[in-house]
């Protein structure tokens, strides 16, 4: 288990502090370098620049991916820590030729992270003792070595006392410390995955294309709940797809949905209601062209029999 300290902007931690949003994107304005250093689960901690240089909170890792700037707005807003699309983009182009934000959405890194806390200044921990300033980007530090075991020590105290100010019993879950039972390392448990972090899930696990029909073009692909959200519908993978906007509203309204074996299936009511619909029958018994390739990415049988019994509303073709 590894621990990573990365080098955080104080204007970025400020502003989430104060929204105390449940993910956030710890974004770099470039896609070129890859941020492989923490496997999902694992925590990053923010450490402040001067004249602070305390480490000030952190959150647990769920995945790094290069996404489109305007997708990255649409998926996190302000959770990117800015209040709005133009200073988001004001940031990036400081580190970026301002060029290439008019001719192209260029792509930027995003590590996505869940369940973030944010310290008061008094619970702030000093930067670990190896900690050196010529470091520009971060360090990781692995749990069970002394420098590790200091930093996680440091957590547990800090941790403990935000868990114990938290009336909410969810709350105080996700932000508990448990033990590995095989290498005694402490772990955020329960992390919660937000709206932002489920529609960039669905989008890398169905390669960026439309489950149904192929359509590739970012912006008008939306992360479906097969189960929707206010229904209990989980933001986890296994209840999402990845549509086109039209195949998305259909299947919300009912007029499309899947078998188990993940073919797509077509009311008769578009025609019937709206006289109209070649554009859509034309995938009726076809298969997803789009499956994910990791068995825990896929639709679950669960969520697709609740739509086809909840909300599909079929008439015999």
């Amino acid at each position: 288990m590894k621990i990573y300290v990365g080098v955080t902007d104080n204007d970025w931690f400020y502003f989430l502090s104060k929204i105390a949003p449940d993910e956030i994107n710890f974004w770099q304005p470039g896609s070129q370098s890859v941020f492989k250093v923490l496997k999902p689960g694992e925590l990053f901690l923010f450490k402040l620049h001067a004249p602070i240089n305390s480490i000030a909170g952190g959150g647990v890792f769920i995945k790094y991916m290069r996404l489109p700037l305007s997708i990255a707005w649409r998926s996190f807003k302000e959770k990117n820590g800015v209040p709005d699309f133009e200073t988001f983009f004001q940031k990036i182009s400081k580190y970026r030729h301002a060029k290439a934000f008019v001719e192209h959405d260029p792509e930027i890194g995003c590590i996505m992270l869940s369940n973030p806390f944010f310290f008061k200044p008094e619970e702030y921990i000093q930067v670990p003792p190896d900690w050196s300033p010529s470091i520009v980007s971060g360090k990781s530090y692995l749990a069970y070595e002394p420098v590790g075991k200091w930093l996680q020590e440091q957590l547990e105290q800090r941790l403990a006392f935000i868990n114990a100010q938290l009336p909410n019993t969810q709350e105080k879950d996700a932000l508990s410390l448990s033990e590995n039972e095989r290498y005694g390392i402490p772990y955020l448990i329960n992390p919660r995955i937000g709206q932002g972090i489920f529609r960039s899930l669905v989008i890398d696990a169905y390669k960026r294309c439309c489950a149904i029909t192929g359509e590739q073009t970012l912006p008008v692909l939306d992360a479906a709940h097969i189960k929707p959200y206010d229904k209990s519908g989980p933001h986890n993978v296994k209840n999402g797809l990845l549509l086109r906007t039209d195949i998305h509203r259909l299947f919300d309204q009912g007029l499309v949905t899947l078998t188990p074996d993940f073919h797509v299936e077509v009311s008769n009511r578009i025609k019937e209601e709206y006289d109209n619909g070649k554009e859509y029958y034309k995938y009726h018994g076809q298969r997803m062209l789009i499956i994910p390739d990791e068995e825990y990415e896929r639709p679950s049988p669960e969520f697709i029999q609740w739509h086809n019994e909840n909300v599909f509303n079929k008439v015999s073709m």
